[in-house]
């Protein structure tokens, strides 16, 4: 699959919006000195989130953008196809021309493959990613190994993190 860049920043920049403009619209400068992003590419992303609804934008002294609906409404699906991102993990962009412009004999499984995805994407919402966020004061999450479910042991052992 090839997300880049482009829909990571997307949802990041969303759960900025939504964890910052509760009081007052966000501003983009303040969203790339938080996030580290370009303010040019977030402009540019910004354009095509507010042509989608995701955004509104507020001019004028105190502009900025806010959520363009509920955050709970707001699917991790929506912001990546709001952006131009392709969900695609075939090799011919699901064109079925993967090999000497025939369907190569993996074609199903990854276009299978992009279906759960998507659906997955289409699952999570913003909402969720916010209240992921949970307290930012330091606290030690405890971390659980999950390879014990793909490989049928019932013991996982809990890793610490700060």
């Amino acid at each position: 699959m090839r997300l880049t860049t482009k829909g990571r920043f997307a949802v990041t920049a969303m759960i900025d919006v939504a964890l910052h403009g509760a009081k007052a619209p966000v501003t983009l400068a303040a969203i790339s000195e938080r996030q580290k992003i370009s303010l040019s590419y977030l402009e540019q992303l910004f354009g095509k989130l507010r042509r989608h609804g995701l955004v509104e934008s507020v001019r004028g002294p105190g502009g900025g953008y806010n959520l363009g609906r509920a955050p709970e409404l707001i699917a991790v699906a929506d912001i990546i196809v709001a952006v131009d991102e392709p969900i695609d993990a075939t090799q011919c962009g699901g064109r079925e021309n993967c090999l000497d412009d025939h369907r190569c004999l993996t074609h199903e499984l990854w276009a299978g493959l992009n279906a759960h995805i998507f659906i997955y994407l289409r699952s999570i919402t913003l909402l969720e990613l916010v209240r992921q966020q949970g307290p930012r004061n330091g606290d030690v999450a405890v971390l659980r190994d999950q390879r014990h479910l793909v490989m049928g042991d019932r013991s996982p052992e809990p890793a610490t993190a700060v």
